[in-house]
């Protein structure tokens, strides 16, 4: 008859490996939920700062009155006629999709915080569908367009009388294209979103001073003041709103390749800190959630000075309205291409 043997003893060395990986576990778990941890702040950070309004053509506005509905500075009367006359061609099939996705960001230079807002900056970010560069599209504010229901005007009138809503179906028509997003941006989020990176290098074209602050032609480093006094600057430009639009530009560029910059990802401090700043003073659309931001960002973070570029509408010149004001002409058959260039998703090829 058989006997089972007696179970034997571990071995001691077993039994210390056993430990040791138990320990390293234990070790490695720390940073990772503390990471979690950490991303879920700024997840909370993020939802708690930004707001949401009706940004888009066709929601329903608020009884309340929200940054991106209309208001700010009065503009002049717009001159009437119907779309297609005045020089000006009538209004292009907007698609219902987009290759790629089309941001409308609309920089605001009020004062006392978003509300009464102005349309001071208007730029149409497009994000191909490879997410290998981005490029900007600056519509300088003079640009003297048809408003939808208005007449002629400059396009930034189209944001005093109807919000961002109207800005948006605007600048649909003219290119033919769908804006997908909005986001308003007030400047004082652009002062601290600078001061939070430690402050950015930009190319100055043209020097001059203004509010007490130097500006000397060459790479410059600014920290969020004198970022804020460079893009304000236009009286004493060479091209006014022109030259304005070109420091927007840099100052832009500058500050997005820093803000995806290993420097920042990779510092906790810096980028709670950025986070912060950027999304305290802005205001999306309904439809921009949090998830879809963080995807578009981590997206960038491998972008490059080279993959970031900005174009300007084009125009072939100044001019004066009916009633007298400072306006910029289109040329409208370069900008049918520029819509055309957005709609297919082929930037990269529009000089």
């Amino acid at each position: 008859m058989s006997q089972s043997r007696p179970r034997e003893a571990e071995p001691g060395g077993r039994r210390r490996r056993r430990r040791i990986i138990a320990i390293v576990v234990a070790v490695l778990a720390v940073p990772v939920l503390a990471l979690g941890g950490y991303l879920g702040w700024l997840n909370h950070v993020a939802t708690t700062n930004i707001q949401h309004a009706e940004l888009l053509p066709g929601g329903t506005a608020p009884a309340t009155a929200l940054p991106g509905q209309a208001g700010g500075d009065p503009v002049d009367p717009s001159e009437p006629g119907a779309p297609g006359e005045g020089g000006i061609p009538a209004p292009a099939a907007v698609p219902t999709d987009s290759v790629g996705e089309n941001y409308l960001l609309i920089g605001s230079d009020a004062r006392a915080g978003l509300a009464g807002a102005r349309s001071d900056v208007i730029m149409l970010m497009h994000v191909p569908v490879d997410k290998h560069n981005i490029t900007l599209v600056h519509f300088p504010r003079d640009l003297y367009v048809y408003i939808p229901g208005r007449g002629r005007n400059k396009i930034n009138a189209a944001f005093a009388f109807g919000g961002a809503p109207l800005l948006v179906q605007t600048l649909q028509e003219m290119l033919g294209v769908k804006i997908d997003h909005v986001a308003m941006i007030g400047f004082e989020g652009f002062k601290r979103m600078t001061d939070a990176v430690g402050g950015v290098d930009v190319n100055v074209e043209e020097g001059g001073t203004i509010d007490g602050h130097v500006f000397v032609e060459g790479t410059m480093h600014l920290d969020g003041a004198t970022a804020l006094a460079f893009v304000r600057e236009r009286k004493d430009l060479s091209q006014g709103d022109i030259s304005r639009g070109r420091r927007q530009q840099a100052f832009l560029k500058a500050l997005i390749l820093k803000s995806i910059s290993r420097e920042t990802l990779g510092n906790p401090a810096t980028l709670a800190s950025f986070v912060d700043a950027a999304t305290s003073n802005v205001v999306v659309d309904q439809a921009l959630d949090i998830g879809q931001m963080r995807s578009e960002l981590i997206s960038m973070s491998g972008l490059r000075g080279g993959d970031v570029r900005f174009v300007t509408a084009p125009f072939t010149g100044f001019g004066r309205s009916p009633y007298g004001a400072s306006i910029v002409l289109v040329d409208w058959t370069k900008l049918a291409e520029l819509g055309a260039a957005i709609r297919e998703d082929r930037l990269d090829g529009y000089a």
